[in-house]
């Protein structure tokens, strides 16, 4: 494979292992998958890049990943032996304030998103991460912290800019294409072609309070059981994320973290039972403007490799299956990553469930929570580690079909899942097929979870 015909039609930078700059285009999130290694890393410049790189690959049979923030769970954002299409230069975001129309090149992040519409006091649902792409979490559906307010981030979705496996470029909306831009409305990344430009409608911010709550051990159950009412009870503008957890260094605990689009002392109502059940031994509670709430939430990770799988739940979880999880967490095996292992439950209903089914492609439409399991070893750990630590993942996930459903979040995405078309897109799988026949026919666009 010759990389001088790539380089002689585009106008980025083409990588290849040892250059300045590669690692940082090919580097996967999970440093589980460190060891995939691609051919190359096309750094592209402007939409023709993409194109030329999609057809060169066609033309030499070499695999090819686009790649936005990188943070694929499975390490889907590189591939070995193939090219990588960095779509990073592509970051352009432009904001009209009196319509409320947000544009995004296809590698925005979210650091440039948010610098982007805090100046005009507007927003839709996006990522807690600044590293995360415009790109990956739109197409997987995108739920933030605020979406049983806002909706999803594909439900702000007004039109998308895709080049296809054949190198040309079509718009698509509610009007012109419309069969591709309702599966880019949570259908996965890495299906359909390479999505360049993104445009939403925002909304108005609204006033926030968030919450950050903290319980012994030994109350664990009884917490859950109650914030699972909490949640369930609420009104759109509270989500929480209700955590079962423990780090290498330290006892189990359990955490609510929580977002409200109102004031603190609405929050400090919604929460009393969990208050009353008993008391936490950290209990901050507190009205923040949005931008402040946002950073509040915001997501740290000490990086390593891991390990993620959901199921969800229309209903909230028994106390058989809560003591499940409890005592899963208490069996960690441990490692010496500092994120260490877990369970939560993230608030999922509102605006996310006044959508039907079928209107987009993210099929998750009836979920009260996301039940969500984790768990972590850091890099020098032996391989012994990581063999435990994904045996226990993979023990407690089995035990929790028992009491929640076997749908799973595309964006979290799970390598280890079996019947992953109809856990990622359920009802909505048939159409996605036929959008696949249609615009890839020869199934160019392909990966361990690709159509």
């Amino acid at each position: 494979m010759s990389l001088a015909g790539l380089r002689a039609r585009v106008r980025g930078t083409v990588l290849e292992p040892g250059d300045t700059g590669f690692t940082e285009g090919s580097r996967p999130f999970n440093s589980r998958y460190a060891d995939v290694i691609p051919a190359a890393v096309l750094s592209v410049a402007s939409v023709e890049d993409v194109a030329a790189g999609i057809t060169w690959a066609r033309e030499n049979s070499v695999p090819l990943v686009a790649r936005g923030g990188g943070h694929s769970y499975s390490g889907a954002s590189v591939t070995a032996g193939g090219l990588v299409l960095d779509l990073r230069r592509l970051d352009s975001v432009s904001v009209d304030a009196d319509s409320g129309l947000v544009t995004a090149g296809g590698g925005a992040r979210m650091k440039a998103l948010y610098a982007g519409v805090q100046p005009h006091d507007l927003v839709f649902s996006l990522g807690n991460s600044d590293e995360v792409s415009i790109a990956g979490l739109t197409l997987g559906g995108g739920v933030a912290a605020v979406s049983r307010g806002y909706g999803l981030t594909c439900d702000a979705l007004l039109s998308t800019d895709v080049v296809l496996a054949d190198g040309t470029t079509v718009t698509c909306s509610a009007d012109v294409n419309p069969d591709l831009f309702w599966a880019c409305q949570g259908g996965g990344g890495g299906n359909f072609g390479v999505n360049t430009s993104f445009t939403f409608q925002a909304q108005a911010v609204r006033p926030s309070a968030t919450c950050l709550l903290l319980w012994e051990w030994s109350h664990a159950t009884e917490v859950v059981m109650c914030m699972q009412e909490v949640q369930r009870d609420a009104p759109d503008g509270l989500s929480v994320r209700i955590g079962l957890s423990r780090a290498p260094d330290g006892p189990p605990m359990v955490s609510v973290v929580g977002w409200h689009l109102g004031s603190a002392e609405e929050l400090r109502s919604l929460l009393a039972p969990a208050l009353a059940v008993a008391r936490p031994f950290r209990a901050d509670i507190a009205d923040r403007t949005f931008w402040e709430a946002k950073e509040y939430v915001q997501h740290e990770t000490a990086g390593g490799s891991f390990a993620g799988r959901t199921r969800t739940t229309p209903v909230p979880l028994s106390e058989a299956g809560v003591r499940t999880l409890v005592a899963a967490v208490d069996k960690w095996p441990g490692s010496r990553n500092p994120d260490g292992a877990g369970a939560a439950l993230f608030g999922w209903g509102g605006a996310i469930n006044r959508v039907p089914v079928e209107a987009t492609a993210f099929p998750h439409r009836n979920t009260l929570f996301l039940v969500s399991l984790d768990t972590s070893w850091a890099v020098d750990d032996g391989p012994e580690v990581m063999r435990d630590n994904l045996d226990w993942i993979g023990a407690l996930y089995e035990d929790m079909g028992e009491y929640a459903s076997g749908a799973s979040y595309l964006n979290f995405t799970d390598p280890e899942l079996a019947d992953w078309r109809t856990a990622y897109h359920g009802p909505n799988l048939a159409r996605l097929v036929e959008v696949k026949r249609r615009y890839d026919p020869d199934r160019f666009f392909r990966s361990h979870q690709a159509l």
